[in-house]
């Protein structure tokens, strides 16, 4: 089958051509009821194969390395965090036109993560910091290479430089839209600090969407292609993404790091805004929660110096 990308370089995958690929290399499984999981992920399309498996198939040539980053390191981890992560059940090879390789999990029960489904802000916050605290203890094994941050995993765990022109050019189009003299501030002193601590585990795209609630409590939590050894500052974005005050100040509390890390993770939080409000993703999805999120960042920051 012949794969047309569309304009971000990111293909589709029908219904009845996953089951074929499924057939051919995983015969055991080819008649369990298959159905898309909707509406698709950016990285990844993903089935539901039966009751008790989840497919994940890369839907671009950038994220084709991230199953084999999954595959390699998700058993280390698992043993030392409470929360559920995937369990690693195979890995399917590329075939039948499609390019890449592509996962096969155990099927995680659980709801996205909401004010629906956890209704406790200051107990996510609580849950969340644990499971933090827990992955930023776990020592590397010795004799494997770490996920160091680089393309791969889209920086994460590294230095904010590498989106400072991308950063810079957002606050141009933005000029008259939010205060892009704080907003360059916040930015300046996100670049001027430096982890001073040793690497950690990260996840890096630690979001609601990345974390499953059972009972109105975190659970789990999934996709971790872009996991890093590294800063954890990339990891502190949902303080401010999805956090009020309370459950924030709830949140750094429980986690020992230091006000540095801190304004690092505000400068995260203030790239990704900057460029959906700037519209350098392509369209303005998400806008208004990125104008209400950058309101938020300055007056943090202006709040810390």
């Amino acid at each position: 089958m012949k794969f047309i990308p569309d304009k971000d370089g990111r293909i589709e995958l029908p219904l009845d051509f996953v089951a074929g690929l499924l057939a051919e290399q995983f015969p055991e499984w080819r008649e369990e009821p298959l159905r898309p999981l909707l509406p698709g992920g950016w990285t990844n399309r993903a089935f539901r194969l039966g009751e008790t498996k989840l497919l994940r198939f890369p839907t671009a040539r950038r994220y084709a390395d991230l199953p084999e980053h999954e595959r390699l390191w998700l058993p280390l981890l698992a043993p030392q965090l409470e929360l559920e992560i995937p369990e690693v059940v195979a890995l399917g090879i590329r075939g039948r036109g499609y390019p890449w390789p592509w996962l096969i999990s155990e099927w995680i029960e659980g709801t996205t993560v909401s004010r629906t489904s956890v209704s406790d802000d200051a107990a996510l916050a609580r849950d969340l910091a644990r499971f933090l605290r827990q992955l930023h203890a776990i020592q590397p094994p010795e004799g494997v290479a770490l996920p160091l941050p680089g393309p791969v995993n889209f920086h994460r765990g590294g230095d904010l430089a590498v989106y400072d022109q991308e950063t810079r050019a957002a606050l141009e189009v933005l000029r008259g839209r939010i205060d892009t003299e704080a907003g360059a501030a916040l930015w300046a002193r996100a670049l001027s600090s430096r982890h001073a601590a040793g690497p950690v585990f990260t996840h890096g795209d630690l979001t609601p969407e990345n974390m499953l609630a059972r009972d109105g409590r975190l659970a789990a939590v999934i996709d971790w292609g872009n996991l890093t050894h590294g800063d954890p500052a990339c990891d502190l974005a949902m303080a401010w993404t999805h956090f009020e005050a309370p459950a924030r100040q709830t949140f750094r509390e429980a986690l020992p790091l230091d006000p540095e890390t801190w304004a690092r993770g505000r400068g995260w939080a203030f790239w990704k805004a900057a460029k959906v409000l700037a519209g350098q993703d392509g369209n303005q999805r998400g806008a208004g929660q990125a104008q209400a999120l950058i309101r938020t960042l300055l007056a943090e920051d202006q709040a810390s110096r």
